[in-house]
């Protein structure tokens, strides 16, 4: 059994765009590297430039337009999504075998983690039963998506995350079918942002709430 971790995480912050394939291997060597004892958990707050990633339970058909942008075939749960600059990026790798190693807690516990960060602006964040991501209350009954979460566990260790619209430039998403959920006149779904909702926020004001609210969820 893993000891407990010792101490809080390590956090990365990078503010010029990270290429996706570069993230992708740097996060699985630190994940080696946690697993291994040899180096302490992490959260790292990054944005990549503007592409797609597409989960383990990614549809053909979500493309809607193919070479809009990149599209990386990725590991983590989930479907289609649209990353770029103006959506924050985290990117969490701690260790679940040492937190009990419960991953519905660990999904809930991200949930929580957009939800208490988005309060700091006084926006609601929402969870939905039968929806993954964290919504927001639209005009009438329309709701909007302001977060997706997607992850991946390899030998009990965590890694990808969450990303949470600040001011992403939110055409893209008309290029697919994001995370799978299709809008309809029964299901009046959309995307939605900070900027979207009239919150100004900066990067540094951002990552500075996403770290408080981080510490408030899972040192608890």
């Amino acid at each position: 059994m893993s000891a407990a971790p010792s101490g809080a995480p390590e956090w990365r912050i990078s503010r010029d765009l990270v290429p996706y394939p570069g993230a992708i291997a740097t996060m699985e060597h630190r994940v080696a590297e946690i697993r291994a004892g040899s180096a302490p958990e992490q959260v790292w707050l990054l944005e990549h430039p503007a592409l797609y990633t597409a989960g383990t339970s990614a549809r053909p058909e979500d493309l809607l337009v193919p070479d809009a942008l990149p599209v990386y075939r990725t590991g983590r749960g989930g479907q289609i999504t649209y990353h770029g600059p103006g959506q924050r990026i985290g990117y969490v790798m701690l260790d679940l075998r040492a937190r009990g190693g419960d991953l519905r807690r660990f999904i809930h516990d991200l949930e929580e983690w957009i939800i208490r960060t988005l309060a700091h602006f006084d926006v609601r964040g929402e969870r939905r039963e039968e929806r993954i991501g964290i919504w927001v209350a639209g005009d009438g009954a329309r709701e909007e998506k302001i977060a997706a979460i997607g992850v991946r566990v390899r030998h009990g260790v965590t890694f990808h995350g969450i990303g949470l619209n600040r001011d992403p430039d939110l055409r893209h998403y008309a290029a697919i079918v994001p995370c799978g959920i299709r809008e309809t006149e029964a299901q009046p779904f959309g995307v939605t942002s900070l900027a979207k909702l009239g919150r100004v926020v900066s990067a540094e004001q951002l990552d500075l709430a996403l770290q408080q609210s981080f510490d408030a969820v899972f040192s608890r």
